[in-house]
This record gives C-alpha cells, sequence and structure tokens, in this order.
C-alpha cells in the first residue's frame, strides 16, 4: 500500500512540474531528463510512471486543465449568472494570471503548438477548450442571451488572444491596457457591467 501511495505521489510530482514547464515554455520544452532532473529523479524512473513523452503530454494537458478548472470555480460558484461571468473575466484578464503562466488557464500556453501534437492530444485540448467555451455559455444561457454558445466562442476567442498577447508584450502598462480593453469589449458585447 505504501508503495502504492509513493508511487501515485511521485507520479503527481513530475505531472506538476511537467505542467509547469509546459505552461511557461511549451510542450517542446519538455525532456525527460531534463524534466526528471528537475524533480530530483533519474530519467529511468520516467517509464515507471508514462509509457511515453507523448502520454506524459497527454496526462499533462489533462492535469492542466482539471487544475485551471478547480481554481476558477470557488470563486461565484453560487453567484448570479451575470456575476459568476464578470468574476470568470475578470479573473481571466488580470494581470495576476497574466504574470502566473505556471499556474494558468493552458488555452494560451499551448494553442499555437496543439495543432503540431498527436492526435489524442489535440482531443484533450478540444474538450478543455470546449469546457472553458461552456464556463462562457452557461450564465450568457441563464442570462437569455441571444445565440449564447456563439457569444461564448467569440468571447473565448478574445480572451485567450488578448492573455497570449498580454504575456507575449515587454511593456507592462500596453499589457495591462490590452487586458483593460478586453475586459470591457467582452462586458459591453455581454451585457455586463464590470
Amino acid at each position: 500500500m505504501e508503495k502504492q501511495t509513493h508511487k501515485a505521489r511521485t507520479r503527481q510530482r513530475i505531472l506538476e512540474e511537467a505542467a509547469r514547464v509546459m505552461r511557461e515554455k511549451g510542450t517542446e520544452s519538455i525532456g525527460v531528463a531534463s524534466l526528471m532532473k528537475r524533480v530530483g529523479l533519474t530519467h529511468g524512473g520516467f517509464y515507471a510512471h508514462f509509457s511515453s513523452r507523448d502520454d506524459l503530454v497527454q496526462e499533462v494537458m489533462k492535469q492542466m486543465f482539471a487544475d485551471s478548472a478547480q481554481r476558477v470555480e470557488p470563486a461565484a460558484q453560487d453567484a448570479p449568472p451575470a456575476q459568476r461571468l464578470v468574476a470568470f473575466i475578470n479573473y481571466y484578464l488580470s494581470v495576476v494570471h497574466r504574470n502566473a503562466p505556471a499556474e494558468g488557464c493552458p488555452l494560451p500556453a499551448l494553442v499555437s503548438e496543439v495543432a503540431h501534437l498527436p492526435e489524442e492530444a489535440r482531443q484533450i485540448f478540444s474538450q478543455g477548450m470546449h469546457s472553458v467555451h461552456e464556463r462562457l455559455a452557461k450564465p450568457l444561457r441563464e442570462m437569455g442571451h441571444d445565440q449564447p454558445e456563439a457569444l461564448a466562442s467569440s468571447m473565448l476567442a478574445e480572451m485567450v488572444g488578448a492573455l497570449a498577447l498580454a504575456r507575449a508584450c515587454p511593456d507592462d502598462l500596453l499589457a495591462d491596457e490590452m487586458l483593460a480593453r478586453s475586459r470591457y469589449a467582452l462586458m459591453t458585447r455581454a451585457g455586463l457591467e464590470s
């Protein structure tokens, strides 16, 4: 029993470290040897937990989407739909989220790489994207918006794009301005007050 628990904890440490690397530097930055060194384990120990590097990437993507949902979920869970939507938009397009790519939503970190990943990884990304889309669409439906799915798609695209651009921008003031303008535009389109 203790051996299984230790193995599960070790696997989790590997997943968490790989998630940090993927969010900050992308999937191509994950090398098995360097990852295992960061975790304090040998290269050979990797294969006790994952069958391949692709297997690791897929498991990390699942973990990243689950972690991201848990960070945001409790914020306004029992609030009215408009308040939940405002809270989500404000968090997603915040300076805190911009400055914490190692803990943030995986969509901006992975979107440019996904087309080059194996089919299984693209499916995981698609499911994660659908989950984030649903976080936008559900309150829009509850608020009675016309075409909530289309509006949620447009909002998601702007949020991911704005966050990715803000992270890439070397000028913090300009990056802050991008986030603020996107927040305002999204609130306006959704009929919300910030």
